[in-house]
């Protein structure tokens, strides 16, 4: 098969990506499909969704892994210039900043779990770490999420003073912390802990109870009050 007849112009019109998303919606598109989308086209040897099934069982078919490929790893693939891999890491990037913002309804925190929940999509798969604090109210229902500090791949300067005027501002009487390894190594490190004890003694002068501290990655989850640390 020559490259014009792998060409997605002269697939049938249901089997264009394009196409297909206008005749049955987004959801009807695989994921190669949504990211051929992405990227316009492909190479003269495969078409945009066989290049795009290739980049995808590169990272076994996951959008977090693939989020974490810099401009350079996704340049390596053949068929991948710089503008097209801008174009995918602006896509997942948009994504990412979507779930950030994607706080219509308060989610009540009855456990540890429900934090992972709120929070590994934001930052789970960065390759840098950043420090958040959720804010709750009397009933534990989250009233606001908030970046802290974002630092290096091992450390994070993090102002409490910014924690306790966000939580008074907020009326908040609880608060959680939560910030990823991007190692993936989910133990706390000595500084953590340090910096814990602060936030809790800083918080507890004002009624303010901290109620967790999750140290996360893609998959799982540390939580200083599950193994009694707090």
């Amino acid at each position: 098969m020559n490259y014009q007849q792998k060409s997605i112009k002269n697939w049938a019109e249901d089997d264009r990506p394009r196409e297909k998303l206008s005749l049955k919606g987004e959801r009807a598109l695989s994921d190669s499909e949504l990211l051929a989308i992405i990227m316009g086209s492909g190479s003269r040897e495969e078409s945009a969704v066989e290049l795009a099934k290739r980049i995808l069982n590169s990272v076994d078919n996951n959008w977090n892994n693939l989020s974490r490929l810099s401009i350079k790893d996704l340049c390596k693939f053949k068929g991948i210039g710089e503008a097209k891999a801008i174009s995918i890491i602006t896509a997942l990037e948009i994504g990412r900043r979507k779930a950030i913002q994607e706080l219509p309804e308060k989610p009540k925190i009855t456990r540890s779990r429900d934090i992972f929940q709120v929070m590994q999509s934001i930052i789970g798969d960065l390759n840098v770490e950043e420090f958040w604090v959720l804010f709750l109210n009397q009933g534990n229902f989250v009233v606001k999420k908030e970046l802290i500090g974002r630092g290096g791949i091992s450390y994070v300067a993090v102002d409490v003073r910014i924690i306790m005027k966000i939580a008074l501002e907020e009326y908040a009487t609880g608060i959680i912390l939560a910030h990823n390894h991007p190692s993936g190594n989910l133990n706390p490190s000595r500084d953590d802990y340090r910096l814990t004890e602060k936030i809790k003694t800083a918080a507890r002068t004002l009624d303010i109870e901290l109620l967790d501290h999750l140290i996360l990655n893609q998959k799982s989850y540390f939580s200083f009050a599950d193994e009694g640390k707090l």
